[in-house]
Protein backbone atom coordinates (compact mmCIF):
# COMPACT_ATOMS: atom_id res chain seq x y z
CA UNK A 1 0.00 0.00 0.00
CA UNK A 2 1.44 3.37 -0.97
CA UNK A 3 1.24 6.47 1.22
CA UNK A 4 -1.51 7.85 -1.04
CA UNK A 5 -3.63 4.73 -0.33
CA UNK A 6 -3.30 4.95 3.46
CA UNK A 7 -6.47 6.02 5.29
CA UNK A 8 -6.47 9.69 6.24
CA UNK A 9 -8.42 12.14 8.31
CA UNK A 10 -10.06 15.27 6.95
CA UNK A 11 -8.99 17.97 9.40
CA UNK A 12 -10.16 21.54 9.90
CA UNK A 13 -8.35 23.42 12.69
CA UNK A 14 -9.31 27.04 13.19
CA UNK A 15 -9.58 29.91 15.63
CA UNK A 16 -12.05 32.79 15.37
CA UNK A 17 -9.82 34.73 12.95
CA UNK A 18 -7.25 32.18 11.78
CA UNK A 19 -7.17 28.83 9.97
CA UNK A 20 -4.28 26.72 11.31
CA UNK A 21 -4.85 23.79 8.93
CA UNK A 22 -7.43 22.48 6.51
CA UNK A 23 -6.76 19.27 4.60
CA UNK A 24 -5.85 15.61 4.91
CA UNK A 25 -3.74 14.19 7.73
CA UNK A 26 -2.54 10.85 9.06
CA UNK A 27 -2.89 11.75 12.74
CA UNK A 28 -3.67 14.50 15.20
CA UNK A 29 -2.39 14.82 18.78
CA UNK A 30 -3.84 17.07 21.47
CA UNK A 31 -4.44 17.31 25.23
CA UNK A 32 -7.62 17.19 27.31
CA UNK A 33 -8.37 16.97 31.04
CA UNK A 34 -7.38 13.28 31.11
CA UNK A 35 -4.07 13.80 29.29
CA UNK A 36 -2.50 13.56 25.84
CA UNK A 37 -4.39 11.68 23.14
CA UNK A 38 -4.10 10.84 19.44
CA UNK A 39 -6.70 10.66 16.69
CA UNK A 40 -6.00 8.21 13.85
CA UNK A 41 -8.13 7.17 10.87
CA UNK A 42 -10.96 4.87 12.01
CA UNK A 43 -11.24 6.56 15.43
CA UNK A 44 -14.62 6.24 17.12
CA UNK A 45 -16.88 9.29 17.14
CA UNK A 46 -15.50 11.56 19.82
CA UNK A 47 -16.02 14.97 21.41
CA UNK A 48 -13.64 16.66 23.85
CA UNK A 49 -12.90 20.00 25.41
CA UNK A 50 -9.20 20.73 24.97
CA UNK A 51 -6.73 21.70 27.68
CA UNK A 52 -3.86 24.10 27.06
CA UNK A 53 -1.12 22.44 25.05
CA UNK A 54 0.36 21.79 21.65
CA UNK A 55 -1.76 20.48 18.77
CA UNK A 56 0.24 18.38 16.30
CA UNK A 57 -1.15 17.39 12.89
CA UNK A 58 0.88 14.89 10.86
CA UNK A 59 0.36 15.32 7.11
CA UNK A 60 1.90 13.58 4.11
CA UNK A 61 4.39 16.43 3.64
CA UNK A 62 5.11 17.82 7.09
CA UNK A 63 3.98 18.42 10.63
CA UNK A 64 1.71 21.31 11.57
CA UNK A 65 2.05 22.34 15.23
CA UNK A 66 0.53 25.20 17.19
CA UNK A 67 -0.39 26.09 20.78
CA UNK A 68 -4.00 26.00 21.92
CA UNK A 69 -5.03 27.77 25.12
CA UNK A 70 -8.51 26.22 25.01
CA UNK A 71 -10.90 24.73 22.51
CA UNK A 72 -13.00 21.79 21.48
CA UNK A 73 -12.55 18.90 19.09
CA UNK A 74 -15.03 16.60 17.36
CA UNK A 75 -14.38 13.42 15.38
CA UNK A 76 -17.04 11.84 13.19
CA UNK A 77 -16.43 9.45 10.27
CA UNK A 78 -12.75 10.41 9.91
CA UNK A 79 -13.60 14.13 9.91
CA UNK A 80 -11.90 16.11 12.68
CA UNK A 81 -12.94 19.66 13.55
CA UNK A 82 -11.02 21.79 16.05
CA UNK A 83 -12.05 25.23 17.19
CA UNK A 84 -9.33 26.71 19.41
CA UNK A 85 -8.20 29.86 21.20
CA UNK A 86 -11.68 31.29 21.61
Amino acid sequence: MSEADEPQLKVIARAPFHVYYEGLAYSLSATNKVGNFDILPGHADFFSMLSPGKIIIETANDQVAFEAHNGMLTVKSDEVMLFVNM
